[in-house]
């Protein structure tokens, strides 16, 4: 069934009857060409651009539990690509032009809004930054308007623009950065899939890896063995754990990054703000809740909720930005366990094992990825070449010093 407002109309002068699944359950097959562990918004999209880019179909995707029930139902729903170093900035640009032509090529409403980004700055040294970001992101042939006090005052009166400490003297203007509905792309991509043949089979936990002779021959499950050809890693922050089953250890340390939303409000923000200094970011859902989240929690944890501290942390930081928004109630909050790897960019190679790839370190900037990520895996897996707008994006980078290292913070995970 493809979605139209005919068909809109006619279900719902039906009673919505005619309603059928968004995808098949399937039982696991003995053998597939590809098995993709994971199921959240990288492997379901790795999954579909398998099958529609290089027609691959003969593919399981294997989710311990349901599908998009890890990070990519956990976070702030942020799209952008307003990145500045090469490796990061051509690959944002390209996962962008995809987020804005994914609802026609799924047909599936991900409730995408580029209602622009913008990132404040508060000093002389970072509106100089942000002027050399913008005019990176303009040679990569992506949107940027570097916007000076006043303007700032104009388009956003609710903020507190005189702080004492922090006093808003302009901002990095994204015009086509935006959000959109978290768990409506993982469901998107899972239809997109299952419609093209690829078997979603949730409640298969991988427990283990087969290698036999430097190649990789299959996965163990709880559901039983099932052979294939070629295995891709997709677990976000699990990313090291899936891996040790393969004998590889990742540069990588799982981190907590908490989020939260507030009780329903008036249309209030519609955009998305960022306060660097804060660390703190905010946008408002279709449904009026104010949608915000700031720093990690600076601890490794693998529990999927944060510490009260950094909750407390971002509730400063919100409340000096906006101090009205300290009249909302906090409605509910989660942690998303994020892959930090030591610069802060992602990976997606292959291994030394033949056939085993790995989609990891997304830190948290994993959402916005999504279909640029999916993309470019799925066309490592299908042709054993990188993808060049991911092609910097390498697990040898640390050993040969190549980092991708955009805040300049250094070489420590949970740092950036």
């Amino acid at each position: 069934m493809r979605f139209n407002i005919l068909e809109i109309v006619r279900q719902g002068l039906s009673g919505n009857s005619g309603w059928g699944p968004h995808w098949r359950s399937p039982d696991p097959k003995p053998e597939y060409d590809v098995v993709i562990v994971g199921g959240g918004g990288h492997g379901l999209a790795t999954a579909f651009y398998l099958a529609k880019e290089h027609g691959i179909t003969n593919v399981a995707l294997l989710e311990k539990g349901y599908l998009g029930g890890g990070n990519v139902g956990r976070n702030t729903t942020i799209v952008r690509a307003n990145y500045m170093l090469p490796g990061n900035s051509e690959f944002y640009s390209h996962s962008l032009k995809l987020w804005e032509g994914m609802e026609q090529e799924l047909n599936y409403n991900a409730m995408m809004s580029q209602r622009g980004i913008y990132n404040l700055f508060h000093s002389d040294g970072q509106r100089d930054a942000y002027a050399r970001r913008g005019n990176q992101m303009i040679s990569q042939g992506d949107d940027a308007e570097l916007l000076d006090r006043a303007a700032v005052r104009r388009r956003l009166p609710f903020l507190d623009h005189d702080n004492a400490r922090f006093p808003v003297i302009g901002a990095l203007y994204h015009g086509r950065g935006g959000t959109a509905r978290h768990d409506a792309v993982a469901w998107g991509y899972a239809r997109g899939a299952d419609r093209r043949g690829v078997d979603l089979i949730q409640n298969c936990e991988v427990i283990g890896i087969d290698i036999e002779g430097g190649r990789v021959r299959g996965v163990q499950t709880t559901r039983g063995a099932i052979r294939a050809k070629k295995v891709a890693l997709v677990t976000a922050g699990r990313s090291s754990q899936t891996a040790a089953m393969a004998g590889l250890r990742l540069p990588i340390e799982s981190h907590v990054l908490q989020a939260f939303v507030s009780e329903g409000l008036k249309p209030l923000i519609d955009c998305v703000v960022t306060f660097g200094m804060g660390h703190f970011y905010i946008s408002q859902s279709d449904k009026g809740g104010l949608v915000f989240g700031g720093d990690l929690d600076f601890y490794a944890s693998y529990a999927a909720r944060g510490n009260l501290p950094m909750a407390e942390h971002v509730m400063e930081a919100g409340m000096a930005l906006m101090p009205m928004i300290g009249q909302a109630r906090v409605l509910r909050s989660w942690g998303g366990i994020m892959d930090m790897t030591p610069d802060g960019s992602p990976i997606i190679d292959k291994t030394d094992i033949r056939g085993l790839y790995l989609d990891c370190g997304w830190c948290y900037g994993g959402f916005k990825a999504v279909p640029g990520s999916g993309f470019s895996l799925a066309h490592l897996v299908a042709t054993d070449r990188h993808h060049a707008p991911a092609a910097r994006f390498r697990l040898d980078r640390f050993a040969r010093g190549a980092v991708i290292d955009e805040e300049a913070t250094g070489s420590q995970h949970n740092l950036h």
